[in-house]
């Protein structure tokens, strides 16, 4: 039976080799083989703030890896539409892990892509990902603005192109990202726990929960931060469909954890109590890209606090679906046939804030 490990503190480098040293996943497997890990850098930000991967978790990863002589290793992502996946290599740290283990850091936004049909479903994804044996996924363990919580099902959809992340958007986000968990298969998942934003996707209310989980089940997982989070996992519709398609377990009960360090209190224990979020629900939102419409939810935040969000927020509209309609006032290119609209494609925070000010 699958089970998930936990290590708790605040050394992430000592705690993430501690786990792999504990559960040996690649016994048996040639040093030969091709490996990638995959960490969540949404966008430039550090992890400090709680949107992206500690730099740390990966670079215990590669010290175990390369303690045991597996050498062909690279780190793949694709930062979010909107942002610069080079910039969040140097942002978040990456590229001093790069220059100091000699780790190619490979941006798959400049990937070509392979189509793949899942259940008469097409799905674009990035070809580097069929060029690897072995795909180490390190997400967070972080809140969402449309799916309520992101970790390692949804951190596929950086494996996918800027077009295919927007076109997941138009079918719904969660059917197709249990579909491109039924055709790619991830072996490992370290899943971040440290100070993730448990709220929203883009960091800055990041929370201290000093925890690393690992496993090898993505439901299972999944199953488990929705419960750190404040969700039940079948409040999550994409979690209950990957189960259904057969790509793991949910989570039931707390036997499913083993906490690698016996003085330590147990990770299981800690539930975040989700705040209102009032904005999601007086948003015209219509198929919008995470990036567009988390920057506009933290824009009305922030006008919140001057008493300014209350009466313009339910007037907003956002979102792919309203390309070509005569609105009054929207967020982003795809409103531009309104009356009056914000261009950018994701517009910023701060433009967003000056635009509905005005």
């Amino acid at each position: 039976m699958s089970k998930l490990y936990v290590a708790n503190g605040t050394q992430p480098k000592k705690m993430t080799i501690d786990l792999l040293e504990r559960i040996n996943p690649l016994r048996g497997k040639s040093k030969d083989i091709r490996i990638a890990i995959k960490p969540n850098l949404v966008c430039a930000s550090p992890a400090e703030k709680g949107a992206t991967t500690h730099p740390e978790i990966v670079e215990g990863i590669i010290i175990y890896l390369t303690r045991n002589g597996f050498n062909n290793i690279k780190i793949i992502e694709g930062a979010w539409v909107g942002d610069s996946t080079k910039r969040a290599f140097k942002v978040c740290g990456y590229e001093d892990i790069s220059k100091r283990y000699g780790i190619p850091l490979i941006d798959l936004k400049d990937d070509s892509y392979v189509t793949k049909v899942y259940k008469g479903m097409e799905l674009n994804i990035c070809k580097t990902v069929f060029e690897i044996d072995y795909l180490i996924n390190v997400p967070l363990i972080k809140g969402h603005c449309q799916t309520r919580i992101t970790c390692a099902l949804k951190n596929l959809k950086g494996i996918i192109p800027d077009s295919e992340k927007r076109r997941f958007h138009t079918m719904g986000l969660h059917k197709p990202i249990a579909y491109l968990n039924a055709v790619v298969h991830q072996d490992l998942i370290i899943a971040d726990g440290i100070c993730p934003d448990p709220y929203f996707e883009e960091g800055g209310r990041p929370v201290k929960l000093n925890m690393i989980a690992a496993g090898f089940d993505p439901v299972l997982m999944d199953s488990y931060a929705a419960k750190i989070l404040g969700y039940k996992a079948d409040a999550i519709k994409y979690i209950v469909l990957a189960e259904s398609e057969g790509i793991g377990r949910i989570f039931k009960d707390d036997n499913d954890i083993v906490n690698i360090y016996e003085d330590s209190s147990a990770a299981d224990n800690v539930t975040i109590v989700q705040k209102e979020k009032k904005y999601l629900k007086l948003i015209e939102q219509a198929d919008a890209c995470s990036a567009c419409y988390s920057n506009l939810v933290s824009a009305l935040e922030k006008l919140d606090e001057l008493g300014a969000a209350e009466k313009i927020a339910d007037q907003i509209c956002i979102g792919q679906a309203y390309r070509g309609y005569r609105g009054t006032l929207g967020v982003g290119d795809c409103t531009s046939c309104f009356e009056k609209y914000l261009p950018g494609c994701p517009p910023s925070v701060e433009d967003i804030i000056k635009f509905l000010k005005e």
